[in-house]
């Protein structure tokens, strides 16, 4: 599948760009600055949530630490992967509706187009979406001579390409490591490009070197549309519930339909006069207190857009709590008990048969922080027993502080100590000694990169690649059906894992610790 993703070329983009007309109809960028995003930059995890990227120990160690905030990364001199927080900006930039990107970075950091175009388009046919779908990008291709002599020239040459080429109704320009590191007034280039063109031109800062925590880079996001795209509200939607999630499947619209309310999916998918307008929901919620507490305190800040203060809609409980709090936001609180038992009531003979099947099996759970506990709460909902969660980092605290966030807390607190609890960011040097040692039957894991591993060591694997699919009561189902089908591969997995060669001998594999983690710095 071709990707429209085109390297500006050096000798095209050092000149100025040639005058644009103004389109007559524009969406107008914000007029009024919101008090949490009145600056370019945004705080870093690290220094906003006091997040970690190491930690060996128990669930209810990590989140009684986490309450004094005295926890720390450990220093890690050697590690063989990682991920970095333009990469997590792509992911919801690339796919916003009718927008273009523009990458000012080498052409290397531009390589997450062609699998979001798959991905953009695979989703958009499950959520009914018609007209085609595609990634729609421009690198600026930084090279030596631009970091000596800046590349400002290519980035006004970059969006300039961007808009004659696309004719898109907003235009996202992520800064890079190389971009930030020469100095690149990228603030005011896209000030000044905004005037021209007449679209929002919103700068993202997601350079990778100011934060060790990728999921910084979903901030750097969400920062650059509150200050350039969302205007605030000109009425409010009673029934409207934001809705931020990765692309995935439209499991919301039903669920929230039983309580006469809609979903309001943000960002992927959604256009620019969807995501302008967000301000005029009833209420904001999430499938991930990692994406989405900062831009959800964001609306509620500066629009007065309440956040529901309930954990994200996985497991029957937590369900019960979120549509509960979704319902005194919307004035449903009238009907939401009806709901809730109606729902009980429906899944409970399909539940009682995948309990049946997967009681007292074994899963770890691997997958980014707060889903991960997710995760393990639908688990233990199904009748599984955790025998160890890894997370890629760890946020000590919430965006607002609220403890109804805390999900970590709140399993602990529903569900007991669980042992064995790692935070990771993904080293398989680290992880295929712990998943040997706790043999799980098992294994979730949030990212596909990590299922292969799975499968390699004989453990039946599951990738929770769409995250919507599983929520809501039906999600519960549809995870638990999953896990049941592929619990009849083991036969051809252990086959499998007696001929695979590993890199690693047995010495370092029966070595306990991570050798590589050393002190707190």
């Amino acid at each position: 599948m071709h990707t429209p993703t085109a390297p500006v070329t050096e000798n095209a983009t050092l000149a100025e760009p040639a005058p644009v007309a103004v389109p007559v109809a524009a969406v107008p960028a914000n007029t009024k600055a919101p008090a949490l995003t009145a600056t370019a930059d945004f705080e870093v995890r690290e220094r906003r949530l006091k997040s970690i990227l190491t930690y060996q120990g128990t669930a209810h160690d990590l989140n009684e630490r986490s309450k004094c905030l005295s926890l720390k990364t450990a220093r890690r001199p050697f590690q063989q992967c990682s991920d970095c927080s333009q990469m997590c900006a792509e992911t919801l930039t690339y796919c916003i509706k009718g927008a273009a990107v523009v990458v000012h970075s080498p052409i290397g950091c531009c390589s997450e187009a062609s699998p979001s175009n798959v991905s953009i388009n695979v989703v958009a046919r499950s959520r009914g979406i018609g007209e085609h779908q595609t990634v729609r990008a421009v690198c600026t291709n930084i090279q030596e001579r631009d970091t000596i002599y800046g590349a400002s020239g290519k980035l006004r040459g970059a969006i300039t390409l961007a808009f004659k080429r696309y004719a898109p109704t907003a235009i996202f320009v992520q800064s890079s490591c190389a971009a930030g590191i020469i100095g690149d007034d990228i603030e005011s280039v896209t000030d000044e490009m905004a005037a021209t063109l007449g679209i929002p031109v919103v700068p993202i800062f997601c350079e990778g070197f100011k934060s060790r925590m990728w999921s910084s880079g979903f901030d750097a996001v969400f920062h650059g549309v509150l200050r350039k795209v969302v205007r605030p509200p000109r009425t409010t939607q009673e029934d409207l519930v934001n809705i931020f999630n990765f692309l995935g499947s439209d499991s919301f619209t039903p669920l929230l339909a039983k309580l006469g309310l809609r979903a309001n999916y943000l960002l992927p998918l959604a256009d620019i006069e969807t995501i302008a307008s967000m301000s005029e929901a009833a209420c904001t919620a999430h499938i991930c207190e990692t994406l989405a507490t900062y831009v959800a305190q964001g609306l509620e800040r500066s629009y007065g857009v309440p956040e529901v203060k309930a954990p994200s809609p996985f497991g029957i409980a937590w369900t019960d709590l979120w549509l509960r709090a979704v319902a005194r936001h919307t004035g449903k609180s009238d009907i939401v008990e009806s709901v809730i038992d109606a729902e009980h009531e429906r899944i409970a003979p399909r539940l009682a048969v995948l309990r049946h099947e997967l009681a007292g099996k074994k899963v770890y759970i691997f997958a980014g922080d707060s889903y991960a506990h997710s995760l393990t709460n639908m688990a233990i909902d199904l009748g599984l027993k955790p025998v160890g969660i890894a997370t890629l980092h760890h946020d000590q605290k919430v965006d607002g502080d609220f403890e109804e966030l805390n999900t970590l807390g709140t399993l602990v607190a529903d569900r007991g100590d669980i042992d064995n609890f790692t935070v990771c960011n993904k080293q398989p040097y680290q992880m295929i000694k712990i998943l040997r040692r706790l043999d799980p039957d098992l294994l979730i894991v949030r990212h596909q990169g990590l299922t292969i591993m799975g499968a390699k060591l004989g453990i039946p694997t599951i990738l929770e690649g769409d995250v919507n699919v599983s929520a809501g009561y039906e999600g519960v189902l549809k995870i638990g059906e999953r896990l049941v089908q592929v619990l009849r591969t083991r036969k051809l997995l252990r086959t499998i894992a007696d001929r695979v060669e590993w890199p690693y001998t047995d010495r370092w594999l029966e070595k306990q610790g991570d050798i590589f983690v050393k002190e707190a710095f």
